[in-house]
């Protein structure tokens, strides 16, 4: 929690003590010391709910030395005048703000708060002497006319001197170019581009009084949206477009109420979006996995990840040209896709993601890193958006997969497949086929993905397979390259020397363990080899009762067959099937009937609803 210094000092008899005095009592005091003890206020007696910590100076009593400490310690300085005397007026530029600036870096200049005491004993006000020497000091944030005597504007003052700490203006605006900052700028950018939920440039009547109730929590009326977008017309021509905020007319908004000093309204929305409770609370929470547990995104998680697919495929293709993902990506502070996602999912004949192969990223980070995934949908603004506590609403954590084996069912929707073979062997092209890719596709080794990732339909029902391709280090498979749910051993039948790879692998990492493993038999369509190894990969299926090798090539003019993911589906969701049940035809046609009318029916249902909205 902020500790706030409120540190009030003047010359004597302006009634900087009793300022304080008359806070802390709340009536004005009969007898005034020199300087008051120091006050620490808790913070749930405070508007802004931080404790503030109130020290006082009196010339007579401190040195020097004891005012330059105070300075440095301090977080706001209030320097306090008298209203009826002129000399105490000047010497606000003459000596004060001098001697702070002197004690104070150019670049982080304290916030400073002049205020005009024993208002009570003048009938007219000091502002139009001190408008001049706000305009000429940039470091003050506001002034405030008091009386310690009939206790007036005695609570602004202190409230106004926690906004100059909580919200300044320094961050936010430069007085000298009358225009915000670039990092204010684009944080606003940010919050109005959350706020377009429609994605035309453009925030309509509902999209304002989104942003206000998510920053204020108060809608507005319809006459006050009005008021709104007539005080920007006024101040630019293109502020204002189809009735409703252009992002150039919210800025020239927001500058004017920065420029006015209500700068706590530009604040507020900042804080919201990037506050350290935000960030480490909703926009990162922790998220603790148990042993043998997966993470997924549920239902109401993909239906926001689809509006937001929606909101920026403007050419209703059903895919994310470069510039459409750009556009999506403009609230993250950095690009979180780079070249080797379009190797890991599905892409249309550009190469541009697709429908299926956005959701296929978003499933796979979620399952690889949970907490880079609540990331990214904090810059999403999703919790705000769905109106969620935080990101974790997002997530299912799965239940143990002992369990899963036990009931002989599972309720998960990702499963993991590690590749293993020798180098060569043919994995790569292996996780390619998945996408639909032949070996016509040609793929740049610093845009190869180790990961591929797309659905299959095992009795009608929808699911993910996650492809992990292992580098073939044998004596070096650590526990994460063996944790999957189907393991594939993949071997060149051309290469005399592939299989024996598989077959090591196999005997030392998987012969007794129940995670279901099948051999496949890559480049079907090259002449087969006789293998060195002491048992013919045929023969060594039947001795480890395993499914027969499984011929497969993705040297084809069409795009590769996918039943055999499939199966790999099958055998992850179902681990405790005998290999008397993988090995009978009928239950593999049960398992994969419907699968190409569902896939087609899923993507036609998507085209159906862009057509809708």
């Amino acid at each position: 929690m902020t500790k706030i210094v409120h540190f009030f000092f003047f010359t004597a008899k302006v009634g900087k003590t009793s300022l304080i005095m008359s806070l802390v009592s709340e009536e004005f005091p009969d007898e005034v010391p020199l300087r008051a003890e120091e006050i620490t206020i808790p913070a749930d007696v405070t508007p802004e709910r931080v404790p503030t910590h109130i020290v006082d100076y009196s010339e007579a009593e401190q040195s020097d030395e004891q005012l330059y400490q105070e300075i440095s310690k301090a977080n706001v300085i209030c320097i306090v005048y008298s209203v009826n005397n002129k000399k105490s007026i000047e010497k606000v530029t003459s000596h004060w703000i001098p001697l702070i600036n002197e004690r104070t870096d150019k670049d982080s200049r304290l916030p400073l708060i002049l205020v005009g005491n024993k208002s009570d004993l003048v009938e007219h006000s000091s502002m139009e002497t001190i408008l001049p020497i706000m305009n000429q000091f940039s470091e003050i944030e506001t002034c405030v006319e008091c009386s310690a005597k009939n206790l007036k504007n005695i609570s602004e003052l202190f409230y106004y001197a926690q906004k100059a700490v909580l919200h300044p203006t320094g961050p936010l605006y430069s007085p000298e170019e009358k225009e915000m900052k670039p990092p204010c700028i684009r944080a606003l950018t940010r919050i109005f581009k959350l706020s377009d939920l429609d994605n035309d440039g453009i925030l309509n009547d509902n999209e304002l009084n989104f942003f206000q109730r998510t920053c204020f929590n108060i809608p507005l009326a319809p006459q006050a949206l009005e008021d709104v977008k007539n005080v920007v017309r006024k101040n630019m021509s293109d502020g204002v477009k189809d009735n409703g905020l252009t992002l150039k007319g919210e800025l020239s908004r927001q500058t004017n109420v920065t420029g006015l000093l209500y700068h706590s309204d530009t604040w507020l929305p900042i804080a919201i979006i990037f506050s350290e409770e935000f960030l480490t609370s909703i926009c990162f929470p922790r998220l603790k996995i148990p042993p043998d547990c997966t993470t997924e995104l549920n239902h109401n998680a993909y239906l926001f990840l689809q509006s937001v697919f929606d909101k920026h495929d403007k050419d209703r293709d059903c895919a994310l040209s470069p510039d459409e993902l750009k556009d999506l990506f403009k609230v993250f502070p950095y690009m979180p896709w780079g070249p080797d996602v379009n190797n890991t999912v599905c892409t249309n004949e550009q190469g541009w993601i697709t429908y299926q192969g956005y959701l296929s990223q978003w499933t796979l980070t979620t399952y690889l890193d949970v907490q880079r995934c609540l990331e990214y949908l904090g810059y999403l603004g999703y919790s705000i958006i769905q109106e969620q506590e935080s990101q974790a609403a997002a997530i299912t954590i799965t239940r143990n997969k002992r369990i899963d084996l036990q009931k002989k069912q599972t309720q998960r929707s990702v499963f993991r497949c590690n590749v293993l073979g020798a180098r060569g062997s043919g994995k790569s092209g292996f996780l390619q086929a998945f996408l639909g890719r032949n070996l016509a596709k040609r793929i740049r080794e610093d845009h190869k993905s180790y990961y591929a990732i797309s659905t299959t339909y095992v009795y009608g029902q929808e699911k993910y397979l996650l492809l992990h391709e292992v580098l073939p280090d044998f004596e070096f498979l650590s526990e994460a390259d063996l944790a999957c749910d189907v393991v594939c051993l993949v071997y060149d039948i051309s290469n005399p020397r592939s299989f024996e790879y598989c077959a090591k692998v196999y005997k030392k990492h998987f012969l007794d363990s129940k995670t279901p493993c099948v051999i496949i038999a890559a480049k079907s369509d090259l002449h087969e080899a006789r293998q060195y190894y002491s048992l013919s990969p045929l023969d060594f299926c039947r001795k480890h009762k395993l499914h027969p090798p499984q011929m497969f090539t993705c040297n084809t003019d069409e795009a590769p067959s996918k039943d055999i993911y499939t199966k790999l589906t099958t055998m992850a969701m179902y681990p405790h099937m005998t290999q008397a049940d993988l090995k009978n035809s009928t239950f593999w046609l049960r398992a994969s009937v419907g699968a190409t009318v569902f896939a087609v029916l899923g993507f036609a249902m998507y085209k159906a609803l862009l057509k809708q909205r």
